[in-house]
């Protein structure tokens, strides 16, 4: 049997030297492209078919567009459809492989979260595995619920935007551009939603305290929305106003988990006695050395060395 390279074999405690963890990060960044490139096979399919019956991935993330006034949109079609325009012959191609992709790393986000979580976990205590195993389901259902919103406030953001000297100009939206600012929007909603979990980890590692967080909460609330006007791909105010309002109740939540967290840290050192120690006073916790029961045995003294040892010597 061929031993493949790389392959080693673990031991029990997670301990791995650096060689070994290199192959370690090499195999599971090997699985999680394996993965996307799967995924993303599928969403260039789904683009134009639908599966099971449902709506094809170009016609969903069309819908906020085609929900709009038609006197807000350009028509290219004598029928008066829904269409977005393409000014170059490898438009439709490009485009089908860009909004695949992103699907692709979507729908593969289980996988490689997965993966990250399992390169992680050999250097981590049994209690911290926990933790990160809560964490990275966390971060998956905020990214979600991250890219719902966005998908929601689309046809807001662009009703805004499309209807601005509407009697002016009409926007002719090429495909490009149209999927571009949703999928940006999408993202940027969907990694946003991770902030308040990264809030929540620095308190649960002694980081943040309620404290801190609870006399900076003016602030960052004004950090937020600054950064959701900032973010936000088309600077509109009902995208800029859903972000910072989502991320600023994710943030409150946040503090009320610093909250609890603190309070029971707290208690648990009250009922150690820790809160009546004084920092200049000898540590309450009793140094003396454990009694040693057994005396251990004496070495044997050593055996002489003859002639003959030395001759067999040399």
């Amino acid at each position: 049997m061929v031993k493949l390279p790389g392959r080693r074999k673990k031991n029990p405690d997670g301990t791995m030297t650096l060689v070994e963890h290199l192959y370690e990060l090499r195999n599971r960044l090997g699985v999680s492209l394996i993965a996307i490139a799967l995924t993303t096979i599928i969403g260039y399919i789904w683009f134009e078919v639908g599966f099971f019956g449902g709506p094809s991935l170009g016609g969903l993330l069309k819908e906020p567009y085609c929900s709009l006034p038609a006197s807000s949109r350009a028509v290219f079609t004598a029928d008066g459809s829904c269409t977005l325009l393409g000014t170059g012959p490898f438009d439709q191609f490009m485009l089908r492989l860009k909004v695949g992709a992103v699907a692709g790393v979507i729908l593969a986000c289980p996988i490689w979260f997965y993966q990250l979580w399992a390169f992680i976990v050999p250097g981590l205590y049994a209690k911290e595995r926990k933790f990160a195993r809560i964490f990275v389901a966390t971060a998956a259902i905020l990214f979600v619920a991250g890219a719902v919103l966005a998908y929601f406030v689309v046809a807001e953001g662009l009703g805004f935007l499309l209807t601005i000297g509407s009697e002016v100009q009409t926007t002719a939206l090429t495909g490009e551009s149209y999927f571009s600012f949703v999928i940006a929007l999408l993202l940027i909603f969907g990694v946003s939603f991770e902030i308040p979990l990264l809030v929540v980890m620095l308190n649960q590692v002694g980081i943040l305290s309620y404290e801190r967080l609870r006399k900076s909460r003016r602030g960052i609330i004004f950090g937020l929305f600054v950064f959701a006007a900032v973010a936000t791909p088309g600077q509109d105010p009902i995208s800029m106003t859903a972000l910072a309002g989502a991320l600023t109740l994710l943030f409150e939540l946040a503090i009320q988990i610093a909250r609890v967290h603190d309070g029971r840290a707290a208690k648990k050192r009250a009922a150690e006695g820790w809160d009546d120690w004084d920092p200049d006073a000898p540590s309450p916790i009793d140094t003396t050395p454990s009694r040693i029961d057994d005396a251990p045995s004496p070495l044997p003294p050593p055996a002489p060395v003859t002639t003959r040892d030395m001759d067999d010597v040399t």
